[in-house]
Parts: C-alpha cells; structure tokens; sequence
C-alpha cells in the first residue's frame, strides 16, 4: 500500500480558524496532511475519487464508554442512579476480558461507521488492557482511561476498589499505553464520579494529572439526586468540590454539567475547565438540560460526546449535533447554536478539549490525516444548498462513505478495513449473552 494518498475532487470543509471550504484536492504523506490545493498529483500515490463528496475533518468524541457497548438496550428507562445500581454496576462487575474487548470492538466499529475518528473513552474498573488492545488493532485513535472507585453506595464487590490499588493500576496502564501507537493511543484518568471516589483518591489523581501531564475525564452535575447527594456529602456543590481537591483546569474534562449554578461557571470559566455535551443520554435518563449558551457565553469550552450505549443507544455523532442544537434552539429561540457552530464543537472544539488541536480536529497542512468523506446525494440530504446544514440538520451515519485515521484508511465506500464486521457482530451476541447469565 502506498504511503501516499490524494483525495481528489472533494468539497472540503476545513474548519480552520477561517472556517474555509474549497473544491479540490488533499494530498497525504504517510500520516499527516501534506498539501491542499485545486489539483494535487504524488508519483506513486493512490487516489480516491471525491467527486460529487464532501471532505471533513473526523469527528471527535468526547464522552463515551466502550465497555458499556455490549448493554445496549439492557438498562432502559432508568434515572442515573438506579441505573448505576440496578443495571450498569452489576453488568460491568461481570465483564470479563473476552467480553470487555467484544464490547469495545462493537463500540469502536460503530464509531468509525459513523465518522468518529477519536474518542475519549473511561472504561469499568477491570480489564482495561482489553481496550486499549482493540484501539490499537483498529487503527482508531483514543484516549482510554480505566474507572476509578473506591467507595459508593451499593457497588458490587467486583468493582469496589481500594484507593492505592486504584492508583496503582492506573499508573501501571499510563506507563504501558500513554503515547502507544505513535501517540494515537493517549491513557487519561477516570475517576467516576464525586459519589464513587474519595476524597483522598480524587486529591492523588489531581496532583499525577499534573505531574504526569495527562487529562482527567470524570462525570460531574448530571443528575439532581447526585448533586444533593454530593452536596450534602461534602457540603459543597459538585464543581465546587471538584474545584477543592484540584479537578477543575484546563486538564480535566467534565461530561455533562447538567444542572449549574453561576458559581460553578464562573470556576468552570476561570480554570479553563472542558465541558463535554451528552445530549441524548441527558434526555433518554431524564436528567434534564445542560445550560450550553450560558457555558458558552462566558467562553467555556464546550464539545460533544454519545456517551455510553445504554443510555443513548447509539454512538451516532450525527445524532448529538442535532440533538444539541435543536435542544437549545427551543430553550432559547430560533438563531441559537447555528449548524457551523455544531460542527465545529463535533470536531475541532472536541480536539481542543483533548489537548489534540494542533494535530487533528481541521484539515491544515502538517496536522494528522483523520478525515471522513460523506456522500450527500441521498434523498434525505437532497438538495443540499448550504453544506453545513445539510451535515448538521440532515446527514445520518449511513451517509459516512470513507474514514481516514493517521493517513490509513480504516472505511472505505462503507466496508470497514481494520475490522470484521460480521467477526466483531457475533462476538458480541456471544459475549451479550453470557453477560446477562452472569449479571442476572
């Protein structure tokens, strides 16, 4: 297979900080992007016809949980904490190895199906190898880090940590995977969330965050039963608490932030800390609605992610833009978060939000070729006068033709490279099953 490959005749949409959309050519060395231009040639390269399609940068997710794939369907209408206790818990203290790689097959596969390129993924508290050994065997490219738990109410045994034990194995994983695979697989740490972590353990992880040089992904304000909870833990609200033991700043990401005070974006705004977006999950666990033009008002960041199967059900980017955008436009009228303004949250805010803006998230020379190609000449997508829009307010999964991660094609016309579907499919219903015997 050549080094190089030129995708000739696209409609491209960089999303640069000009937000520049151009007919023409993108020219890929080996994992990054070496030129645009109206009419690209490489000796030796090949070429995939883009005529008639339209060329994006990859999307970015920033909230999802691989294990949780193999639950689709298994945990529904359920609030947040009883659908921890009563279903998720139990399932992921069954996982075994096997199921815990099936599960994140099924979930990177959809993924990539739908043009997510990069994800930001916490996994359960055992067997996060598996993960990582499936990201890296996809050719996906992640940040993966394993569940952190050492205390809760109701958590099975199998999940219940001890806090050094916790840290230990962590530790032992960021040495192992952190920049594995040319820096395509990053480790973060996952601490739960407030209701399943010390103090002491969420204290520890702030400070190796910062030594290390490595994200925190956690869940935060959800849900209003976890927020009083918290509250009435710690007497401090959830952010404000996070804030206290050195998990708000530029380095953590924050999935959800549903339910906020002022106080609490005004120390989201001054640490710079991310917040990520999980639209459907917020609705299908009737958690209610993130506060996103507040956020963004006071210039925080704000990106996107699917959350976990069994509480979306699909890891469908697609579905979170329109979803978010529509969300907000009744809450606050008509102008409200514009298609560009989604579609840049879906990509380039969502590599901002990981630490990854100056490698991928846009199509500009020099940064990583991850990049999708979608056919917009379906009926739902017809006509489509305005590009933008038609991605945001009308494209569907299906429509992704082509994906590209670090100058490799993992896609191509809708057949997936790096994985067997029909291999990946059947594992899964094995793995599903055995899940339900052992969790029941």
């Amino acid at each position: 297979m050549s080094e190089t490959l030129v995708i000739k005749g696209a409609t491209v949409i960089t999303l640069d900080s000009k937000n520049h959309v151009f007919q023409g050519d993108v020219l890929i060395d080996r994992e990054r992007i070496a030129a645009l231009g109206p009419s690209l040639a490489a000796k030796g390269a090949e070429v995939i016809d883009a005529h008639g399609q339209v060329l994006l940068p990859g999307f970015v997710q920033t909230h999802v949980h691989l294990c949780q794939t193999l639950f689709r369907g298994a945990a529904d209408d359920l609030a947040l904490i009883d659908w921890l206790k009563k279903r998720i818990w139990p399932m992921e203290a069954a996982h075994t190895p096997e199921s815990i790689y099936a599960s994140a097959r099924l979930g990177i596969a959809e993924l990539i199906r739908g043009g997510t390129t990069c994800a930001l993924t916490m996994e359960t508290v055992n067997h996060t190898e598996q993960v990582f050994r499936a990201v890296e065997e996809s050719g996906f490219r992640a940040t993966v880090g394993k569940c952190m738990m050492d205390r809760g109410d109701q958590v099975p045994e199998g999940l219940r940590e001890q806090t050094e034990t916790s840290l230990a194995e962590s530790l032992e994983l960021l040495e192992r995977w952190h920049g594995a695979a040319d820096g395509r697989i990053r480790y973060c740490f996952a601490p739960r969330f407030a209701l399943s972590c010390s103090r002491e353990l969420l204290k520890q992880v702030g400070q190796l965050a910062r030594e290390r040089g490595v994200l925190v992904h956690t869940h935060a304000s959800e849900n209003k039963d976890e927020i009083e909870i918290v509250e009435r833990e710690t007497g401090r609200r959830n952010i404000e608490y996070l804030d206290e033991v050195g998990l708000a700043a530029s380095h953590v990401v924050l999935a959800h932030c549903v339910h906020l005070n002022n106080s609490e974006m005004e120390v989201l705004s001054r640490t710079g800390t991310h917040v990520v977006h999980c639209p459907s999950s917020n609705l299908k666990l009737g958690s209610g609605f993130a506060p996103i033009v507040a956020l963004l008002d006071r210039g925080i960041s704000v990106s996107l992610g699917a959350d976990g199967a069994p509480c979306n059900n699909r890891l469908d980017m697609f579905t979170e833009m329109r979803t978010a955008t529509l969300i907000q436009k009744a809450l606050h009228g008509a102008e409200t978060l514009p298609a560009l303004t989604m579609l840049r949250m879906a990509t380039i805010d969502g590599a901002r939000a990981l630490g990854l803006d100056k490698e991928i998230g846009s199509i500009e020379v020099g940064k990583r070729a991850d990049l999708t190609l979608l056919n917009l000449g379906a009926l739902h997508t017809t006509p489509h006068p305005d590009t933008v829009s038609t991605i945001v307010y009308a494209a569907e999964a299906s429509d992704v033709d082509t994906v590209i991660i670090d100058g490799r094609v993992v896609m191509r016309t809708r057949e997936l490279m790096t994985l067997d579907e029909q291999a990946v499919i059947r594992e899964a219903k094995e793995q599903s099953e055995r899940l339900g015997e052992a969790s029941s």
